[in-house]
């Protein structure tokens, strides 16, 4: 009997379904750039493999979340020589698109913006194009509503953070989420045609300029992380399915330090300061500080995990 119970095991890990929930490898590239200015997105990680369709991205705190006593969230333009791109004007408003007693949902338009598409954003039933920013704010008795989630619908770009801890009223936002097929626009982008959001299940749907479409569901909203699920209608051999955007000045002025990932079949984990980082490959991967930063010292860490086709 114990025998025929190891020979099932055997042929089961063996079998085509055993080796389908494996987590697929994803190859890492660094873009990044070196900057003096705090204010300037120039770390840039992209993920790339040719059939991976899903996957989760989470934001968690940083390793010194426990230690922060006074936030420092302030822009910085020290050494800044930005020019403004912000070329095309808008009227600017502010319109709720859904609230219920667990969620509101925002969307902004600014006076100016560096691109002049206008998208069409559907939440609900309800249908505006021209947002410049859409924000997602939780609602709990007892509490103001708290904005854990904005997704930029023209360029493609998100921002997530889990509640702050219970010493702490809010924390801040740092590094930028691309979820898609990643285009070159000046910068990166993820070209949007579409995007519907659905309260009761807590789901975006998108479409996607360069072909396909996408599911973004909101699995976790609490004090340790708040997590995506992204389900890709297709893979994207050609390119970056996802990346990160950061910031990195030094170790201790940075929203985004280091770089950590894991291979398969390897009972450790890799790691490197962020500038110092030449790609890898890997099943789950981590963008972080292990050091207070000066710059938003308490906005989230990110990890991309649970890849597959």
């Amino acid at each position: 009997m114990v025998r025929s119970l190891v020979l099932a095991a055997i042929a089961l890990a063996l079998s085509p379904l055993a080796a389908q929930a494996q987590p697929a490898t994803v190859r890492i590239s660094n873009d990044s750039v070196p900057t003096l200015c705090a204010e300037e997105d120039n770390v840039d990680l992209r993920l790339h493999a040719p059939s991976v369709r899903r996957f989760r991205v989470e934001a968690v705190h940083p390793a010194v979340i426990g230690s922060i006593v006074r936030d420092s969230t302030a822009p910085d333009f020290t050494d800044c020589t930005i020019t403004d791109k912000a070329d095309f004007r808008f009227t600017p408003r502010r319109v709720v698109m859904h609230e219920d007693q667990r969620l509101r949902v925002v969307g902004i338009t600014f006076d100016k913006f560096w691109r002049p598409e206008r998208v069409p954003v559907t939440v609900g039933a309800r249908r505006e194009e021209g947002f410049h920013l859409l924000q997602l704010f939780w609602k709990e008795r007892g509490s103001a509503p708290y904005e854990f989630l904005v997704l930029y619908p023209v360029d493609g770009y998100w921002r997530i953070k889990p509640r702050p801890p219970r010493h702490l009223t809010d924390i801040a936002y740092g590094t930028s989420v691309l979820l898609g097929p990643i285009e070159m626009m000046q910068r990166p982008v993820v070209n949007l045609s579409a995007i519907a959001f659905d309260p009761a299940t807590m789901t975006f749907s998108l479409t996607f300029r360069a072909g396909g479409t996408a599911t973004v569901k909101v699995d976790a909203i609490d004090r340790a992380r708040v997590a995506l699920d992204v389900a890709l209608e297709r893979a994207v051999p050609g390119g970056p399915f996802a990346g990160l955007r950061s910031m990195y000045v030094t170790e201790t002025n940075a929203d985004g330090a280091r770089v950590e990932w894991r291979a398969r079949a390897e009972n450790r984990w890799h790691e490197s300061p962020v500038m110092d980082f030449k790609g890898g490959e890997g099943i789950e991967m981590r963008l972080g500080r292990n050091q207070p930063s000066r710059h938003n010292t308490s906005s989230p860490d990110h990890r991309f995990l649970g890849f597959s086709e």
